[in-house]
């Protein structure tokens, strides 16, 4: 029989968790917080911030570098700054893990949760019954069962930023948004990196103009074989990365080849939920359940849109399903934000809104602007910064926009409140534009969007 019961259960404290959390608290229900932990988000502890931390001590690294003749370069200097990366992770992660303690109180639990029966956990030595759950645990790295002969000598992303020191020579397998960062924050700390991926695509990017003004711009500085299988074997101390064209020996290999929602110690079969092939369950992206039964998912453990700011968006939305389940009222209907994806590789790679084949689909025109024509690109060395804007044909609403832009992330959030109104191409001509500024690519690309309206 389970010790205690409560109205909701939350598996999982990271930043789906701990919002749904506090919706539940406030709302006024008994509500249980339990992590297996390590707490501190995935965010925090091995995701957006310590790559940001670790591309910020490239670009310090870089730029010291680039210092006329006579500065002084510390030959120690690049082990400095990947040891205060990793200190800046530490400091992010230690604060979120505290941030959680201090919400959740004597209602965190630390442990390990298991389903024994549909409606009831196993919580170490404890059963909890709960009419209502929302799942929040994340996802893990997925390494390959091909790489097992391997297995000492690599690394994920969930233990890169553990190493003391950097390697002198370092693989990476797999280059989308998290290989591409973190392979070009590795090579500017002079790390030797070799990026691999079977596609001939990085970082996720769709439109093809920008996907490949960033291949060009990135691969002077991070070596990519792309498009082609990859054959690796133990080399002595080291590893052979080889494709029909290429051979190196590496010293660890860094495998981001994607990510597997973290449930397979939840037992969801148990609880009522049906699994596919792989153990995985489906969830409906709307209702956020699987199966018919009252078990919410939010965050990394549903990959759709696997960012921080969605996993809060989503541990809200799962908190107001559990709640309107519990009240047995008609769950309400939730917009999405518009979608937005950053990587700060510098120049930055942002895709904003609708993306470029669902644009295409709508026969959208583009507006674009090339670094090569703005002045503040050129001041900086970023003649390859590129702006591509989709609009609706006959309204000029905006429907998205890819680019590879220095300082981008600001145009990208610029671009997505835009969408989120509903603006028009020819409503953000008549806003200020400074000069010279970056934003005046902006201005360029709606210019050149406006004359195909209604053409």
């Amino acid at each position: 029989m389970p010790n205690r019961k409560i109205d909701v259960a939350i598996i999982g404290a990271g930043t789906a968790g701990i919002t749904a959390f506090h919706a539940i608290k406030a709302a006024g229900k008994q509500v249980a917080l339990i992590d297996r932990g390590p707490l501190g988000t995935t965010c925090a502890r091995v995701g957006c911030m310590p790559s940001k931390a670790a591309l910020h001590a490239g670009m310090r690294w870089k730029t010291v570098k680039q210092l006329p003749d006579g500065a002084v370069l510390f030959p120690r200097g690049r082990q400095a700054l990947w040891k205060h990366a990793r200190e800046t992770r530490d400091m992010l992660a230690n604060g979120a893990a505290e941030r959680t303690r201090n919400a959740a109180k004597d209602s965190l639990i630390l442990a390990e949760a298991s389903f024994i029966e549909p409606g009831v956990l196993q919580i170490g030595s404890e059963c909890l019954e709960a009419d209502a759950f929302i799942v929040a645990t994340g996802s893990s790295p997925v390494v390959p069962k091909a790489l097992e002969s391997v297995a000492t000598r690599i690394l994920t992303t969930d233990t890169l930023f553990d190493q003391e020191s950097l390697p002198k020579r370092l693989g990476i397998l797999g280059m989308g948004a998290v290989g591409l960062e973190l392979g070009l924050a590795l090579a500017r700390l002079d790390v030797e990196v070799i990026g691999a991926d079977q596609r001939h695509t990085i970082g996720g990017i769709q439109d093809p103009m920008v996907q490949e003004r960033a291949i060009s711009a990135f691969i002077s500085e991070l070596p990519m074989w792309l498009g082609d299988s990859v054959e690796i074997h133990l080399a002595g101390e080291g590893v052979l990365m080889r494709t029909s064209e290429h051979s190196a020996v590496v010293d660890r290999l860094l495998v981001v080849t994607g990510r597997a929602p973290s449930t397979a110690a939840l037992n969801l079969s148990v609880a009522g939920i049906s699994l596919d092939d792989q153990g995985r369950p489906s969830i409906d992206p709307v209702t956020m359940q699987a199966s018919d039964v009252p078990i919410f998912f939010a965050g990394d453990v549903q990959p759709d849109r696997a960012l921080m700011h969605e996993a809060a968006d989503e541990g809200l939305m799962a908190a107001q399903a559990a709640l309107s389940y519990l009240r047995d009222e008609q769950r309400p209907s939730t917009s999405r934000r518009v979608p937005m994806s950053i990587l700060f590789t510098d120049p930055d790679v942002c895709t904003v809104g609708v993306s470029y084949d669902a644009a295409m689909q709508q026969g959208a025109i583009i507006g674009l602007a090339e670094g090569s024509g703005n002045g503040r690109s050129k001041i900086l060395g970023a003649q390859d910064n590129l702006l591509r804007v989709y609009a609706e044909p006959d309204t000029g609403i905006l429907l998205g926009a890819s680019m590879l832009l220095t300082r981008g992330e600001h145009i990208a959030h610029l671009l997505a409140w835009a969408i989120q109104a509903k603006q028009t191409v020819n409503e953000l001509l008549t806003m200020p534009y400074y000069h010279p500024s970056i934003e005046e690519m902006l201005q360029s690309a709606l210019k050149s969007a406006s004359q195909q309206i209604g053409t």
